[in-house]
C-alpha cells in the first residue's frame, strides 16, 4: 500500500465530550492549544469526538484533549474509522 508507506498508520480516538462543543469550537480550542500541530477533528457528533492521530500521537492527542475540553474522556481507539462506527453507531454518516 502506498498511502500508507507515505503517511503511516492512523488511529481514530474516540473522545466523550460535552454534549454542546461543536466540530468548529473543537477545531478553534485545538488550535489555542496547540497552534503549530493541532490534532485532526474528524467528527463531533452527539456528545463524542473522533479525532485522527498517529499510533505514537495519541497521548499527545488525550493531553490535547484534555486541554481543550475537561470533561472529555478517551472511550476507544482504534485503526479504522469503519470499527469505530460500528462499534458507536449514533457516528455513522446519514445516508443520502
Amino acid at each position: 500500500m502506498v498511502v500508507k508507506e507515505r503517511r503511516g498508520r492512523q488511529r481514530y480516538v474516540v473522545f466523550g465530550v460535552s454534549p454542546d462543543l461543536t466540530k468548529d469550537i473543537l477545531i478553534k480550542r485545538f488550535r489555542s492549544v496547540s497552534p503549530e500541530n493541532p490534532p485532526y477533528v474528524v467528527q463531533c457528533v452527539s456528545g463524542k469526538a473522533v479525532i485522527r492521530c498517529s499510533p505514537a500521537g495519541r497521548d499527545d492527542v488525550v493531553r490535547i484533549m484534555l486541554l481543550a475540553d475537561p470533561s472529555s474522556s478517551s472511550l476507544v481507539a482504534s485503526g479504522t474509522i469503519r470499527a469505530v462506527r460500528r462499534k458507536y453507531p449514533e457516528l455513522k454518516p446519514a445516508k443520502k
